[in-house]
């Protein structure tokens, strides 16, 4: 069975959208394309690495797709192994729209289910990179095994967020580390439902009952 492991470039104030260029994706009139590239440094470029050592293949959403499949055929100088290696991989690209794929090695998926069936059968683990709509759907259905999250000292404003409307969900952390930009590489599996617990006091005050009545009836 495959892992799924989604790997997260994320602002402070957790939006995922056009960290690698102005053009990347200004949609919804987003201002602030290129805010993680200059914090790239050693360690980040070994964590990256460490994604993309092969064997491994890539679940994308459609328009994460359309930004790779424009740019990686064509690198050249220090950025063509990569683009040769991303041509190599499978690209599995949840999709419900018909458009060519044109890009070699990508394969149609048309929903969730098809996911969850690939991960069963053999192959290279999958790895998620930008694709901000996959991730509500996936965590509902508990398919992602491990979340990777570049996590940048950055604050953006409205943009573009991988978590959307997810259910609550508990995580474990399993490896983090500080780049010397200031970046935090954390590292998470599933752990489950949210732990609830409780900071109140076992006899509540009157009046935090009254202020617990007026949250009741919308008068707080």
């Amino acid at each position: 069975m495959r892992k799924l492991t989604g790997a997260v470039f994320l602002s402070l104030d957790g939006v995922e959208q056009a960290p690698g260029g102005p053009t990347e994706d200004p949609t919804g009139g987003f201002a602030h394309g290129g805010w993680a590239t200059s914090y790239f440094d050693e360690t980040l470029f070994d964590t990256i690495g460490e994604w993309f050592t092969p064997p491994y293949a890539l679940l994308l959403g459609r328009r994460t797709w359309d930004i790779f499949a424009a740019h990686w055929p064509y690198a050249t100088g220090e950025d063509a192994a990569m683009g040769e290696a991303l041509t190599a991989a499978d690209k599995y690209v949840l999709t419900h729209g018909d458009q060519p794929l044109d890009w070699a090695n990508s394969h149609r998926l048309g929903s969730i289910d098809d996911v969850a069936a690939l991960k069963k059968g053999d192959g290279p683990d999958l790895l998620i990179q930008g694709s901000s709509t996959l991730y509500p759907q996936l965590i509902a259905r508990g398919l992602i095994d491990r979340l990777a999250v570049m996590t940048f000292p950055v604050l953006v404003g409205k943009g573009k967020s991988p978590w959307g409307a997810i259910p609550g969900n508990a995580l474990k952390l399993v490896d983090h580390k500080v780049s010397a930009s200031g970046v935090i590489v954390a590292t998470y599996e599933p752990a489950g439902d949210i732990p609830i617990g409780s900071f109140a006091l076992a006899d509540s005050s009157p009046e935090e009952l009254a202020r617990q009545r007026r949250m009741q009836d919308g008068s707080w």
